[in-house]
């Protein structure tokens, strides 16, 4: 029996599964931020990758439709990864002075066949781990083609940050600061998870939370109660269901954000709640002008957007101490901050390399020459992923990655004003509201340079374009 369902299965079955597992391994080994967990993340893709391409060339799988609409990100992506060799091309002297001077002070005015990168070595290991979010985004396309799929993967998704809101909770509430048994050196009295930093766990659960949202969304009732009998039959039902698991899913969740004391953690997804929540509102009033849906699916969805800010903020927050984030917030000023001159310096940094950037993972090596003296220490980030991949790959490089991610954004947002299927209008939210709340993070952290974060902020992104053209 066993064996003839799986000769049954579809020929991608096992790289689904092996996707799931990735992103649920991901975050486990420090958010996957060290370069031996980068490795496996690579290995792991391209494996992934590598088999499924060898399925398609005997006719197994295939390209699906959504994969051809999103042609003009994978465009940007491609180039951005030309991008990234050519910085490690060599040039002649001469070419280098004219387009990045800079970059040839720092090789030695009389070297000759050098790059605009000034690490090869690290511009190798960043262009390959460019290259698995690339091949990530793909395979997001390709494996989540179906609503069955996408629902197992976002469960996994969910149910991975609810590991992480439950752990970090527990060590920070219990008092037992450790990371699998290893003593925490950071983020001491706050949610860290399995993350060394605790605003990167913070960055893990807003895009969790936001796929947490979507499904709820996705599976909200929309029948109208034309009784006492009704609704009371109903709201039992949902006491029952499955959608209650997944609301005290989320609760916990939230805890822990709050936890993290995380000021533009929490800032962010809150923000992006809003955001996509009025972005949502919006977009289901017009399917309802439009009578492509029931007009009784606004209420359950606005009663839901309410319980999760009043209840979440006001209630849970309190409880497990939003004024202390709140006082965090009211007590930063520019005086209690070094991120204000580690930014001002990265701006120096990236002013210098303007057009081409020092190269991809370069930022810890030249940052030391544009560093205050206030801070002697290592500093290996930005607190700003923008200001950074603007260091590291130039005008050129940023233009690319923003063009991505707006064209991502934008399916998301037309998903909802489009899409009569309420399943694919929740992703849509999801995809939404996590892009929102890691745009906004970025300003002030560099969550998309943690592997995991990073790679899941990809699969949001290609969520985007399944939201909008993914048959059901």
């Amino acid at each position: 029996m066993i064996l003839r369902r799986f000769s049954q299965s579809p020929p991608d079955q096992f790289l689904f599964l092996a996707f799931v597992v990735l992103f649920i391994w991901l975050p486990l080994p420090l958010g996957s931020n060290r370069q031996w967990a980068v490795s496996l993340m690579e290995v792991w893709v391209i494996g992934i990758s590598a088999t499924w391409l060898c399925l398609a060339f005997v006719n197994k799988v295939q390209f699906e439709d959504v994969f051809k609409k999103s042609k003009w990100v994978l465009i940007c992506l491609a180039l951005f990864l030309a991008w990234q060799l050519i910085q490690l091309m060599p040039l002649p002297s001469p070419l280098l002075a004219l387009i990045s001077p800079q970059s040839l002070e720092l090789h030695g005015a009389d070297a000759e066949g050098v790059s605009i990168s000034v690490n090869k070595v690290l511009g190798i290991s960043h262009l390959l781990e460019s290259m698995s979010y690339g091949l990530i985004f793909c395979l997001t396309l390709v494996l989540l083609n179906t609503t069955r799929r996408i629902k197992i993967f976002a469960m996994a998704i969910v149910f991975s940050g609810l590991f992480q809101a439950l752990y970090g909770s527990f060590m920070t509430l219990s008092g037992s600061e450790s990371i699998f048994f290893m003593d925490k050196v950071s983020s001491l009295g706050a949610a860290s998870g399995t993350f060394v930093n605790r605003n990167h766990l913070a960055g893990y659960l807003e895009m969790t939370l936001a796929i947490g949202i979507g499904l709820m969304l996705a599976t909200l009732s929309r029948r109208p109660s034309h009784s006492f009998r009704d609704w009371l039959r109903s709201f039992v039902g949902t006491l029952l269901s499955s959608k209650a698991r997944l609301r005290i899913m989320l609760a916990i969740m939230v805890i822990a954000l709050v936890l993290t004391r995380s000021r533009m953690g929490n800032t962010a997804f809150f923000t992006s709640l809003a955001i996509a929540g009025v972005i949502g509102l919006v977009g289901l009033w017009w399917l309802t002008r439009q009578g492509k849906i029931s007009r009784f699916a606004m209420k359950p969805i606005s009663i839901l957007f309410v319980s999760l800010i009043a209840i979440d903020l006001f209630i849970v927050g309190a409880w497990f101490g939003i004024d202390k984030v709140k006082d965090r917030i009211e007590n930063t000023s520019f005086a209690t901050e070094i991120r204000d001159e580690v930014d001002i310096n990265t701006i120096d940094h990236w002013r210098d390399f303007t057009l081409t950037g020092s190269g991809g993972g370069t930022f810890a090596e030249v940052f030391p020459h544009y560093k205050s003296a206030l801070f002697p220490g290592y500093i290996d980030h930005a607190h700003n992923d923008y200001l950074e991949l603007g260091s590291e790959y130039g005008i050129i490089g940023i233009v690319l990655l923003g063009v991505a991610v707006l064209l991502s954004l934008s399916q998301a947002i037309q998903s909802q004003f489009i899409r009569r299927s309420y399943f694919m209008r929740g992703i849509g939210f999801a995809s939404s509201m996590g892009i929102v709340a890691i745009l906004v993070h970025s300003t002030v952290d560099f969550n998309l340079h943690i592997p995991s974060n990073a790679a899941l902020f990809i699969v949001l992104l290609g969520s985007a374009w399944l939201s909008r053209y993914q048959p059901i």
